[in-house]
């Protein structure tokens, strides 16, 4: 209210015969009093925050109109198991892969891991999906935050099936193998870290020096003795065979 007053007072109103004075630095001067916006002792700021504990979502690059869109829906339907299918079955099934990727990370990201188990199975079913290990160890992450340690277990058996039918982790980039092993770790399953290695041995997937290392110490921590010595044994040979590498940054 007392910026409209301000916009009927005389002194507004007289502001444009200010404007046609003669001096140019009058015309300056009331122009900027013109341009001039309401300080913040005389206005109220309104401060809008979350109604609940919800995390903010990524905009710009990383989320389109359409990933939005889509996880707010998701969101809003969580509680209502057949609402959540029909979306995953209609809207998620419709996002062209870089969407699908970004609404899959972004709740990943919230810890909405009933959803990003609902979202992980759609991507599956993509044509162009391939066994991935990153966004499995970004999968066992979400479970390990939230303390849904027997879902990390079917998780793992389910990503098992999958290199069996593939032959094993191929040789190739070694980012998304060392970032599953490092969050097994953390989450405490050296069962999971040994069937790891071992589907690595299978296809083929040489580990560097700071792999080789960090699955001996994490194996022994999680009193894995018998795999850890099992790894040091191939450390030692893949050592003697002279291939160097250099320190992986997980």
């Amino acid at each position: 209210m007392a910026v409209a007053s301000a916009a009927a007072s005389p002194f507004t109103q007289s502001a444009p015969l200010l404007l046609r004075s003669s001096s140019p630095r009058l015309r300056f001067s009331n122009l900027f009093l013109r341009n001039q916006t309401p300080s913040s002792s005389s206005c109220s700021k309104i401060v809008a925050g979350p109604r609940d504990n919800r995390q903010p979502l990524r905009r710009g690059r990383t989320l389109s109109t359409e990933a939005i869109i889509t996880i707010q829906s998701l969101k809003r339907a969580r509680s209502d198991k057949d609402a959540v299918h029909r979306i995953i079955s209609t809207t998620v099934a419709r996002l062209i892969k870089a969407d699908l990727l970004a609404v899959l990370t972004e709740l990943q990201r919230q810890d909405q891991w009933i959803l990003s188990f609902h979202v992980f199975s759609a991507v599956r079913r993509e044509i162009w999906y391939r066994t991935d290990c990153t966004i499995y160890a970004e999968m066992v992450a979400v479970l390990a935050r939230t303390k849904m340690n027997s879902e990390i277990d079917r998780l793992m058996e389910e990503l098992m099936e999958e290199l069996e039918m593939r032959g094993g982790i191929v040789a190739g980039d070694l980012r998304g193998p060392a970032r599953l092993v490092k969050v097994l770790v953390a989450a405490e399953k050296g069962k999971a870290v040994v069937d790891v290695y071992k589907m690595m041995k299978r296809g083929g997937c040489e580990p560097n020096e700071y792999l080789f290392k960090f699955m001996i110490r994490g194996l022994r921590r999680l009193g894995e003795d018998d795999a850890a010595c099992e790894v040091e044994k191939d450390y030692e040979l893949w050592s003697y065979g002279g291939f160097g590498a250099e320190p992986l940054t997980v």
